[in-house]
Order: structure tokens, then sequence, then C-alpha cells
């Protein structure tokens, strides 16, 4: 992986020691972008998906057919220090109710009944699939061809493993003026370095507003606990990218203000391929 950006950003503007904690957070993940000319297509947004044979398309019950969002091949994408739990071959599928068919019904992560609303499909290698054209209720989106690159992702600030690693402890970030004076050249540059979301498969997310791991965990906990929490804390820790869709003219996909689509999964869900456990959230 030849990009290290989080990696010089840490050496230029942390202590060694604070550096070598962030830096090892650091995850590779896949970003995905138009692809241009004979590259090669690692994943596509929109068009038809291929499904196997008497699947059916995919429904939340009582509002109607879930919107194609995007496909991604695994064996297409680089695999330079890749997640390992990341299967090696087949393909994903990923599915959105985004209103067409009710326009009065949304997906919440917080909310278990509105679940049935998205989905991840995992189709295993040389399974025989079709292509299947959107039911009469949806219109489908443009296919719109993507290539990857592998870049490092870095945890959003406001995580526990953040906080642990640069402020030494589990505590909440203090109010600006009394920040350690050591990292707030970092906290600039990450800012400046932290700006566009994007398409993105695997690694840590690019949250729109706050980090898409509390608001997995406080789901997965009923609300029972607070936000910043201990248990909250470690659910959101137990919580890992499977993709991000970002909005994209292209493929004529807007998520309510321009905003993201994030599907988070656990390790073990994700190393055992239960992609039905998969989560999504939305942010604006």
């Amino acid at each position: 992986m030849t990009d290290e950006r989080y990696s010089r950003l840490a050496a230029e503007h942390l202590p060694a020691d604070l550096a070598q904690r962030w830096t090892a957070l650091l995850r590779p993940c896949a970003r995905l972008r138009r692809a241009a000319g004979s590259e090669r297509t690692v994943a596509a947004l929109g068009g038809n998906p291929e499904l196997p044979a008497g699947l059916g398309w995919p429904e939340w019950p009582g509002h109607g057919p879930l919107s194609f969002i995007a496909s991604v091949r695994c064996a297409a994408l680089p695999r330079d220090g890749f997640a390992k739990q990341f299967p090696q071959d087949g393909t994903l599928l990923f599915f959105y109710f985004d209103g067409q068919a009710d326009k009065d019904a949304f997906v919440s992560p917080f909310d278990s009944e509105t679940w049935a609303g998205t989905q991840a499909l995992y189709i295993p290698e040389n399974t025989p699939v079709f292509m299947t054209e959107a039911p009469p209720q949806l219109e489908a989106f443009p296919r719109v061809d993507l290539a990857a690159d592998m870049e490092q992702s870095a945890p959003d600030l406001g995580l526990p493993q953040s906080r642990k690693a640069l402020l030494g402890d589990n505590r909440n970030w203090p109010p600006p003026r009394e920040t350690p004076a050591e990292l707030k050249p970092f906290l600039r540059a990450f800012k400046r370095l932290r700006g566009h979301i994007g398409h993105q498969i695997g690694g840590h997310a690019v949250p729109v507003q706050g980090p898409v791991e509390y608001e997995i965990a406080y789901a997965a906990l009923d609300g029972i606990h607070s936000w910043g929490d201990q248990p909250h804390d470690h659910e959101a820790e137990g919580w890992v990218l499977l993709a991000q869709f970002d909005s994209d003219s292209d493929a004529r996909m807007t998520w309510g203000d321009a905003g993201t689509l994030y599907w988070l999964i656990r390790p073990e869900d994700l190393a055992a391929h239960r992609f039905d456990q998969a989560r999504l959230t939305v942010q604006c």
C-alpha cells in the first residue's frame, strides 16, 4: 500500500509515543471511484443485480421492494493489507429501502422493526446467477462502474480507541481551550485531510457527522446506555465498516441531504459471512 497519509500526518504532528499509538489504529481500505477507460471494474453502483434463481428480489414486508444500491466483486478488490475476514471471492450486493415504494417508510438503526428495509447479500463464487430487473415500483439507478485504490483509513477522533491513543485514557475530548497544546497541530491537520466522504469498502468509516459506530452500538444495546458510557464505548469498538456509499450524481443517488449510507458488521460475523447481521445507518 503506497498511500500513507495518516502515518505521515502522525509523524509530522505528534510526539513519537502518541504517533506510535495512533498509527497502530490505522486500517487499509478500498476507496472506490468511477472507473476510467480500461481500468479494472471492482464494484458498481446501480444497474440491475445478478441474483441466484429462486432468491427473489429483497423486500421490506408491508412496504415494498428495496432499491439496488451496489455490487462488489470481492476477488477483484486489492488485497494489500486488506482485512483477512473479508471474502476472498464471490459478490456482495447491497439493497436499501429508499422510499420509492412507500414514501412514508424509512429505515432507522434505532428501530429494529425497520431493519428489514436494508440487506447485504453475499453470493458465493460459481453460484449460477441471472440479471434481474427491478420490480415495477422501482426506478433502477444508472449503472456506474467503479475502480479501487488502496488507502489508509483512520478512526474518527470521537471513538474510544482514538481518545485512548491521543489522550492516554478513556475520557472525552476537553473543550478546545483545554486541549493539550501538543495535539492541536495534529487535530487541525486531521480535519483538513479528512474532507471527502466517498465510496469505500472496509477500513474505518468516514462519517458525515460523528462516529457511525456509536449509532450502531446504541441500537445494538437497545438504547439503554448513554453515548460515551463504558458499555457503549465497548460495543462501538466491536463494529467495523463493511461498506459506505456516498451520494453520487453520476448514479443519481442522493441520500437525504447529500448524505451517505454506512453498512457495519461485527468482525466475527464478517469472518463467518453472516452478512444478514450487517446493520445500516445513514448520515446527512
